[in-house]
């Protein structure tokens, strides 16, 4: 048992020892039997109290608990904050240094755009859906696009831009993006 528990323990047991002695004091006449009924009847009070002392205990244990998880939550949320902060910045140069390479590729407007989606995963029949156009104008805006870059397809066109940004840490990226050739079956 812990100290808590013992001097709790040691508290319950002074109060029926002090009740006891009262009731005897105030009736000295009692019998043994009615001195044990008067025990009997102490043993819910007593309950209710050490109920009531454990209850208080474990709320002031969840309160703990809780207010240890709401500073780890406010932490999380300041490097949450500092992350997307951070990240911010780098995804805005990403998109700057992506536009002037679009530019030196002298892509029109519509070809930038495909270029996007597809560095983003997005298929030619999505990118129709999203731009309002047909499948076969994004396909033919996506070839303008690799051609000007001189680059074979959409996996060479996506490793220009995120290959140094994927290399697996402390491994070194390779000096120029890898030109993946497409095979014609």
């Amino acid at each position: 048992m812990s100290g808590n528990r013992v001097a709790s323990a040691l508290a319950v047991l002074a109060g029926i020892a002090l009740y006891l002695a009262l009731e005897i004091h105030s009736h000295p006449e009692m019998s043994a039997w009615l001195l044990a009924l008067e025990l009997f009847e102490l043993v819910p009070i007593v309950l209710v109290c050490v109920g009531m002392a454990r209850l208080f205990q474990v709320t002031r244990r969840q309160h703990d608990e809780q207010l240890a998880l709401m500073r780890e939550l406010d932490s999380a949320r300041v490097q949450g904050q500092r992350w997307r902060a951070e990240a911010r910045s780098l995804i805005d140069g990403l998109g700057a240094t992506m536009r002037s390479q679009f530019e030196r590729w002298n892509l029109s407007q519509a070809e930038r755009e495909v270029a996007l989606l597809l560095i983003k995963g997005l298929s030619l029949k999505e990118i129709a859906l999203l731009r309002e156009t047909s499948e076969a104008t994004v396909r033919a805006q996506a070839r303008s696009v690799y051609a000007k870059a001189g680059l074979a397809g959409r996996a060479g066109l996506s490793a220009f831009f995120l290959e140094d940004l994927l290399a697996p840490v402390g491994e070194v990226a390779l000096p120029a993006p890898v030109q993946i050739v497409a095979r014609k079956h």
